[in-house]
């Protein structure tokens, strides 16, 4: 009885989780604009998509800034994690304390702050304060994804390498970075979802004439959104859902894949 309610209770989450999810994919393929009725499965939805300039647009900003704010902190927290990791412990855990407090800090807050931050510098808001802002917030949670790698290496095998003759790096790379890829990715995962639906910080960082997805749907919902929003989301949600089916992958089923 007791395993009957625990996966009975799992159940629910994850329909609580899906069920909207689940309902914008099945309205992505309704031939009606309305929501209220069904009246028939349609691809014209993602035809309008992909002939709209202006969310494709959108898109392509979108996922510029999130491809290249997700490898820039993904290499900038990778290094900070392993000048922490050499620290003393007191020294470790300020610093470690430090990173946390913009990921339980307030969005809207940092977004304000660096807005006055690119202000009070004479930055014009634009496509370059919304990299630079994205790849700020997408830091820590980096950090905080490969930290426990780097807490886990053993450093004399990193010594060793340099004893056998390699440089600093060739050693980073051959013999350190091997160990710790599983958080790096989950990092860099990690920030390229991040930025790629943030709305907050994008709203106060973003220039006239810049759009992202967020801020589109965000301004389209006064309008009324349009069902081309809906199978926009959908195409979306199923490309996070194979990246993170590939990056999870076996590693004999991941070569695999990169031949398909």
């Amino acid at each position: 009885m007791m395993k009957f309610l625990k996966r009975f209770y799992l159940a629910i989450i994850f329909i609580f989780l899906y069920a909207p999810i689940a309902a914008l994919m099945v309205l992505s393929f309704n031939s009606s604009k309305y929501m209220s009725r069904f009246d028939g499965f349609s691809l014209k939805w993602y035809e309008a998509m992909f002939s709209s300039d202006l969310i494709m647009s959108a898109l392509k900003t979108t996922l510029v800034i999130a491809l290249i704010s997700a490898v820039v902190s993904t290499v900038i927290g990778t290094a900070a994690c392993i000048g922490i990791n050499r620290m003393k412990r007191k020294p470790r855990a300020i610093v470690m304390g430090l990173n946390n407090i913009p990921m339980v800090n307030a969005e809207i807050v940092t977004g304000i702050s660096l807005m006055l931050c690119f202000i009070a510098f004479g930055v014009s808001l634009g496509f370059g304060t919304i990299l630079v802002s994205h790849i700020t917030f997408c830091i820590p949670y980096v950090i905080l994804s490969v930290m426990p790698k780097i807490k886990q290496l053993e450093p004399s095998t990193y010594e060793a390498a340099l004893d056998l003759g390699a440089s600093p790096f060739r050693a980073f790379w051959q013999v350190v970075l091997p160990d710790i890829r599983p958080g790096v990715l989950s990092g860099f995962l990690m920030a390229f979802t991040m930025s790629l639906d943030d709305f907050i910080i994008t709203h106060f960082t973003k220039g006239a004439g810049v759009n992202t997805l967020s801020t589109l749907i965000y301004s389209e919902v006064r309008k009324g959104i349009k069902p081309s929003l809906y199978a926009l989301s959908t195409v979306m949600f199923l490309a996070v859902l194979v990246l993170l089916v590939i990056a999870n992958l076996p590693k004999g089923k991941k070569e695999f894949a990169k031949e398909i």
